[in-house]
């Protein structure tokens, strides 16, 4: 899966360096090509020039096509392609998809497949033919722009990529109930996960209680996450300059598109350099935290941040076992949970010490875009067009890690898991 991702970055940087993809009065630099197909390969969408103004529509078309792949996961598309030319997948292909799509069963992965591209197709038309209706006759752009942008935002919202063909991203449609509707409502279904979709599916008509712990960890603390969040974003930001000038509905629809393209969507209706310093803290949170496993989202998940949760709980209850929905968790997934957390900190704070070392900006600056890297939420402080090339690189290593490392560690570590033939002496250390 790692090999994919950075043989696609390495076909992505060799297509935007092309005299074609770069507008004319523009240059692209090999860092600024290399960057520009990290982000969209891991659905980012931090961006080191102007998107708006700096490609041409080959150039965007790349990185939309880029941003596509990295979503709808490599193995993923190769399986769909392997389906239609042969009818049948093969054990190796078939275990690869399980390994990447979090499937429970490998009879489950020709469904599982078939889901993942009628719902990727599904959503993305959808969208687009809503934003598409929108531009022309709402806004009157001429039929080919309104095709161009309504196709490019639904790919980009549902992969949750974040990158917008607006340089203020969507502050100008902020209002906008169809657009920002829209666009919410593709980055929710996006950013479930494919697993939780399938099942909501197969299961959804015969009530909650027959849907996996997965989907109901997931759909749980992703509402309750939307909730609190549009609650605090809206109270943090309600007579900053970011809503002052709006009415009470304005500042309330607001506050629920910053809840809700943080976990890793990353468009914006207000400038996150704008923000309070509470809203900009608990955005950072919310984009640490990221979505559904197995999506098109960053961040540690939101099911694994559950799963710790739920652990505090027991701790704190005294409670032998950690159970989440009448079900009892294993000790091995919530050391795999733990572990996913605690390296995924370490990776944020080695970026930030790297980018304060490489910059002068200040630490809630770098420490933000940090997050965002990590999280592929794509929301800057304005910072990333300044960095220094080496700043560059490891922003763009930080978002391949955030990506794929997640996915990457906790199979590895499902992989590696085995029965222990000598256990040692019992001794507990002082905790607190």
């Amino acid at each position: 899966m790692v090999f994919a991702f950075l043989l696609a970055i390495a076909a992505g940087t060799i297509l935007l360096l092309l005299p074609w993809s770069t507008a004319e009065g523009q240059s692209t630099g090999f860092v600024d090509a290399l960057f520009m197909a990290t982000s969209a390969v891991c659905v980012t969408g931090l961006s080191t020039v102007d998107f708006a103004n700096h490609w041409t529509g080959f150039g965007q078309g790349v990185l939309l096509v880029l941003a596509q792949l990295g979503g709808l996961g490599f193995m993923t598309l190769a399986s769909l392609i392997a389906m239609l030319v042969s009818n049948r997948l093969g054990l190796r292909m078939t275990l690869a998809a399980t390994a990447e799509r979090s499937t429970l069963a490998l009879g489950d992965v020709r469904q599982v497949l078939r889901g993942v591209g009628l719902v990727t197709l599904g959503v993305e038309l959808l969208v687009a033919v809503v934003l598409i209706i929108r531009f022309k006759t709402g806004y009157h752009y001429p039929w080919d722009d309104a095709l161009w942008h309504g196709v490019f935002h639904a790919v980009s919202a549902f992969n949750n990529a974040g990158i917008s063909l607006y340089s203020d991203s969507f502050n100008r449609f902020a209002t906008d109930p169809v657009i920002t509707g829209a666009l919410m409502g593709a980055v929710i279904i996006g950013g479930l996960g494919f697993p939780v979709l399938v099942d909501l599916h197969l299961h959804g008509r015969r009530g909650w209680r027959h849907l996996t712990l997965h989907s109901r960890l997931t759909i749980a603390a992703s509402g309750a996450l939307l909730v609190v969040g549009w609650i605090l974003i809206s109270m943090f930001e309600w007579g900053n300059v970011t809503m002052a000038d709006h009415s009470v509905p304005e500042k309330l629809w607001m506050g629920l598109f910053g809840s809700v393209t943080p976990r890793t969507a990353g468009f914006h209706t207000m400038w996150p350099s704008e923000m309070t310093d509470e809203g900009i803290l608990f955005t950072m949170m919310l984009v640490f935290i990221g979505a559904g496993s197995a999506g098109t989202s960053g961040g540690i998940k939101v099911g694994t941040f559950a799963l710790l949760a739920l652990v505090v709980r027991a701790e704190l209850r005294g409670d032998p076992d950690v159970v989440g929905f009448e079900r009892r968790i294993p000790q091995a997934v919530q050391r795999q949970a733990l572990t996913v957390v605690l390296l995924a900190t370490a990776a944020v704070v080695l970026t930030v010490i790297g980018l304060s070392w490489m910059s002068d900006f200040t630490l809630q600056d770098v420490a933000f875009e940090s997050v965002s890297a990590f999280g592929t939420a794509g929301l800057t402080m304005g910072i990333t067009p300044h960095l220094t090339a080496p700043g560059h690189l490891l922003t763009a290593l930080t978002m391949l890690v955030g990506r794929v490392g997640p996915v990457t560690l906790g199979t590895a570590m499902v992989l590696r898991f085995r029965s222990a033939r000598i256990r040692h002496p019992e001794e507990a250390p002082l905790i607190g």
